[in-house]
């Protein structure tokens, strides 16, 4: 069974503008009109998946996206880091910061670890392959960045390595036995 992902990272929010861990927060308006602006190019899809944030959500909607909430593509909990800048916590918490940037399993802002967003990811990759058909879904960067190191079979720490930009989407797809990363960062205008 064929499948295909196209997994597009939500819009920029005054967070993510400033450098700032995310927190939940709607989409700028800017990022909203650019969506709008690209929404005739997405391809046709059997369904529309968005992650529970308002960014997401926000995106999905500007992108005329009929979409259903899928917890598996929620953005990684960040807990009390969330909303605050990376110099800040690294001035804050360098112990925290230094693990959560080399150990995968680390959580010290009291959320979730990178581990656990890349488990969440693989199980919904197993799903659609499963499932097949082409599935949009609205995400975030660490989220997009966790599936291309599983299906490129890269250590975790790899995502780090990765930039997603907003409004960027990055496709794979599954011959129901493995996925492939077919397009990467491609930003859509």
């Amino acid at each position: 069974m064929f499948a295909r992902l196209t997994m597009i990272a939500s819009g920029a929010t005054q967070s993510t503008r400033k450098g700032c861990f995310p927190k939940d927060e709607a989409p700028e308006p800017s990022a909203l009109k650019r969506a709008g602006a690209i929404a005739s190019s997405l391809r046709r899809a059997d369904r529309v998946w968005t992650s529970p944030a308002l960014a997401a959500r926000g995106t999905a909607e500007a992108l005329g996206l009929d979409a259903t909430v899928e917890p598996l593509l929620a953005e990684q909990d960040f807990a009390r880091w969330a909303g605050k800048g990376f110099e800040a916590v690294q001035a804050e918490d360098p112990e925290g910061m230094a693990a959560w940037l080399s150990d995968p399993d680390a959580a010290p802002h009291g959320g979730e670890s990178l581990a656990a967003v890349a488990l969440r990811g693989a199980a919904l990759m197993e799903r659609l392959a499963g499932e097949g058909g082409h599935t949009i879904a609205l995400t975030h960067a660490v989220p997009i960045r966790a599936a291309i190191v599983h299906v490129l079979g890269a250590p975790l720490s790899a995502v780090w390595k990765i930039d997603i930009e907003p409004l960027s989407h990055t496709e794979f797809r599954s011959d129901g036995r493995r996925w492939v990363l077919h397009a990467s960062g491609v930003v859509i205008s």
